[in-house]
């Protein structure tokens, strides 16, 4: 439901609001504020023929909602504006990404996942953003976004000039490249409207070029099913064959079309100590990941994004990587050592990763 904060205030400047928001918005740590209207129907057109090909594969709740995502007045009547933020995410200090994937030994984790969730800071620092202006103008009905309901936030936070939707999906802006997080609030203010920024992508292709699996099928076109970050993080069941051995070591998420992107080189490290590496998921190796017992899982990876992938789809994704890993002792007995976990799934992929050790030279 809509919150609604007492009316205080019978006169507002909207143009002075916008203003202050902004404002507000940089102390509370956002790198960036800004409006957009609630009009997305060329967007709606776009989400309908990616539902109606299938690409969003096990993603059920993206059709779920049907076009309560496209339509913001539906999800939450009275909405004008969308008042849109981004949260710069990059941990600092966490060893190089390039570093870790060459590393066959190593586990690659998507660097949005390194600290906590995102969810509880994003989602209260924009419920604190809400809470301000209610201090303001007084009554007004809103809600809170940050990833947790049928929102369009790429679309939208384009709208309200953060950036421009890259080749890759994501969206880019000039001054912070990918890394960041976006929050919304919806509400029936009318404040007066950011611009949309311009597509600076060019000719450039390299985020299409550079996708282990393909899935990035065209410019601004994905195939979900495809993508490693879908099948480690969204994919509940067996991890298609033919696309194991192109996943590498990437166990949880994929940056790749983000490490190859020219705007990231101007991404800067976040302040935010939430998103500082933990327990040294930056930098270790599949043997030991995959040697955490549930307990250890739980305990290691509350509070994070991780955790609510669950151990068996950890296990799940480890083994593969444990099966494209050098051949070695370490590696074959780690495997060897889960060959019969109760999980049916876990085993098919520990039995595929034994499988793929046999033909490989060394150990």
């Amino acid at each position: 439901m809509a919150n609604i904060v007492e009316k205080q205030s019978p006169e507002i400047s909207y143009s002075a609001l916008a203003r202050h928001i902004k404002q507000w918005g940089t102390e509370l740590g956002f790198q960036q504020v800004g409006i957009a209207d609630s009009e997305l129907g060329k967007a709606e057109a776009r989400l309908l023929d990616w539902l109606g090909k299938g690409f969003h594969g096990e993603m059920d709740y993206m059709e779920r909602h049907g076009t309560k995502r496209s339509r913001p007045g539906d999800l939450v009547p009275g909405t004008l504006r969308v008042i849109a933020a981004r949260m710069n995410y990059s941990p600092p200090g966490a060893r190089d990404s390039h570093e870790v994937m060459k590393d066959g030994t190593r586990a690659f984790i998507s660097r949005y996942a390194l600290g906590r969730d995102y969810h509880k800071l994003m989602r209260a620092r924009m419920q604190k953003l809400a809470d301000r202006i209610g201090q303001e103008v007084g009554e007004f009905r809103y809600r809170v976004f940050t990833d947790s309901a049928p929102v369009m936030e790429v679309e939208l936070a384009g709208k309200a000039g953060l950036g421009w939707r890259g080749k890759h999906t994501l969206l880019l802006n000039r001054e912070a490249g990918s890394y960041f997080f976006l929050g919304e609030i919806y509400t029936d203010l009318p404040l007066p409207l950011d611009r949309a920024q311009e597509d600076h992508c060019g000719t450039c292709q390299k985020c299409i070029d550079v996708c282990p699996t393909q899935a990035i099928i065209g410019p601004y076109q994905l195939d979900a099913r495809r993508c490693i970050s879908y099948l480690t993080i969204e994919h509940k069941g067996s991890i298609p064959e033919e696309l194991r051995p192109l996943i590498g070591n990437r166990v949880y998420g994929c940056d790749d079309c983000q490490l190859v992107c020219p705007w990231n080189k101007f991404a800067s490290p976040s302040g935010e100590p939430d998103f500082a590496v933990r327990n040294g998921l930056d930098d270790s190796t599949l043997v030991e990941l995959f040697g955490w017992s549930e307990a250890e899982f739980h305990e290691r990876l509350a509070g994070s994004a991780m955790h609510r992938i669950g151990y068996e789809r950890w296990l799940r994704n480890l083994a593969v990587g444990l099966g494209n890993a050098p051949k070695s002792t370490v590696a074959i007995a780690a495997l060897k050592a889960r060959d019969d976990h109760p999980s049916g799934l876990v085993r098919e992929h520990v039995r595929w990763a034994l499988r793929s050790h046999v033909t490989k030279v060394g150990g």
